[in-house]
């Protein structure tokens, strides 16, 4: 069974998205942080459910929030690049390696 690694950077979008929304409403925090954990799941029990968003990556989108999860597929691991809000700075990720 594969992994799922969040690239540092993408850890840190992640924190401060759900921040963001705890802040705007007690609770909706929680919430994002458990969509995405519902969208990491699904990637793990199906790592090429994303839509091909680029050459090398995929997405999947996650419920209920306008956030994707940018990620490559490697033998060992599903390595998330980006978390990555649906309309704002397009390719900001491009420069980021695996860790």
């Amino acid at each position: 069974m594969k992994r799922v690694i969040f690239h540092p950077e993408a850890e840190a979008e992640l924190v401060a998205a759900a921040k963001f929304y705890e802040a705007g409403s007690t609770g909706l925090g929680t919430d994002f942080m458990g969509e995405v954990e519902r969208a990491t799941r699904a990637l793990v029990a199906y790592s090429r459910i994303g839509h091909r968003f680029s050459r090398r990556l995929r997405r999947i989108l996650v419920h209920r929030f306008p956030y994707g999860l940018l990620y490559r597929v490697e033998s060992e691991r599903i390595f998330v690049v980006a978390v990555a809000h649906a309309r704002r700075r397009p390719g900001y990720w491009r420069h980021r390696e695996p860790a």
